[in-house]
């Protein structure tokens, strides 16, 4: 069990945030929960307990950075988490 509130805390250390967008979903057959705002208007709504590694996915959505980059949930055989992403530089090459 971890608490959401706390994971997304440790999870945005050091980063400015943006604006975040997460649909909650607390059951199968229940309808998701949007929340969207600053982190301050955010993360008081997200002061609960779930099973991040069990189960359904509960927590989707994004988090964008000040600086370009975002943060996006993913989720694999019922375990799920918060993955940082940059955009890619125009400069890589492809090689054939």
């Amino acid at each position: 069990m971890i608490n959401a509130q706390q994971e997304i805390i440790e999870h945005i250390a050091g980063r400015e945030v943006k604006l975040v967008r997460i649909a909650v979903s607390r059951g199968y057959c229940e309808e998701p929960n949007r929340i969207e705002g600053t982190l301050e208007q955010v993360i008081p709504q997200l002061n609960f307990q779930y099973d991040d590694g069990y189960g359904g996915q509960e927590l989707f959505g994004y988090i964008w950075y000040v600086d370009g980059t975002w943060s996006e949930r993913g989720e694999y055989d019922g375990s799920e988490w918060w993955r940082h992403v940059e955009r890619p530089s125009e400069d890589i090459e492809i090689s054939t």
